[in-house]
């Protein structure tokens, strides 16, 4: 995903300091254009950066609108954020990861798309969701389903920051056939050290089996499992080694002696 095709609409924000902390969400995830529907001048500037704090410039960069439309008229796709379902409210609404993905698509072939947010107190009206083409839903509790704007934002931007770090960060856990090898390589050496007998060893390989599939390990996981397995049953084998020299060194002064009498 290209984080910077994607721009946040915040259409008649009533809280300046809910824009001063959407502009810190948006910068913990590398999104940086804000547009807004409304007028600059009903916004307490100060009260802006209070909460943007290292933001600010996201704020000091943000274009204002007169509607939901104008503000997303360059963009692909401007999908609007709703908890409601209703005939009008786009019918199939995405969560928030779904959009991501669809999200990735769009913006690594040069489009833009525009994350719109209404207001506090009514979010998007029928109207504002009417001019997007796509909308959005975030899940929450029942009994309490607002958010605040700027945690709506930084869930959202969240989701984009991840897509767009699916390959940089975490990792894809590995098949089932290649933990199969890492059982291999444990239950070889745990044979080797005796750790087991013949009959044993079918138990011993359900159980690494189930163990690592349920913990999803990586690929440098299951690697460094195999080394220490090895590593163990290496050393094992020399101090069995150096046991065997110990002992013949004993018995071999013990003849030694015998033969001196």
């Amino acid at each position: 995903m290209n984080l910077n095709n994607i721009c946040i609409v915040l259409s008649h924000p009533e809280e300046s300091r809910n824009i001063g902390a959407a502009c810190r969400a948006m910068a913990n995830n590398d999104i940086h254009e804000l547009r807004i529907v409304g007028n600059k001048e009903d916004y307490d500037e100060e009260r802006v950066r209070i909460l943007a704090i290292h933001a600010a410039d996201i704020w000091e960069n943000a274009k204002f609108y007169k509607s939901v439309k104008e503000a997303s008229e360059d963009c692909v796709l401007a999908a609007g954020t709703t908890r409601r379902r209703g005939k009008k409210r786009k019918g199939k609404l995405f969560f928030p990861e779904e959009f991501a993905q669809r999200a990735s698509q769009i913006t690594d072939s040069s489009g833009k798309i525009a994350i719109v947010f209404g207001n506090e107190r009514t979010g998007l009206t029928d109207d504002e969701l009417n001019e997007c083409t796509a909308g959005v839903t975030i899940p929450s509790c029942d009994a309490f389903p607002s958010l605040n704007l700027s945690h709506a934002v930084q869930i959202m931007c969240y989701q984009c920051f991840r897509e767009n770090s699916r390959d940089k960060h975490g990792y894809t856990p590995v098949s089932l056939s290649r933990i199969n090898s890492t059982v291999q390589v444990i239950t070889d050496n745990l044979q080797k050290i005796g750790f087991f007998s013949i009959t044993g060893r079918p138990d011993m390989e359900h159980f690494w089996k189930n163990l690592l599939s349920r913990s999803a390990i990586s690929e440098g996981e299951a690697q460094y499992i195999e080394k220490i397995f090895t590593k163990a049953a290496g050393l094992s084998g020399k101090a069995g080694n150096t046991a065997k020299a110990e002992l013949a060194c004993k018995s071999s002064n013990s003849q030694d002696k015998t033969n001196q009498k």
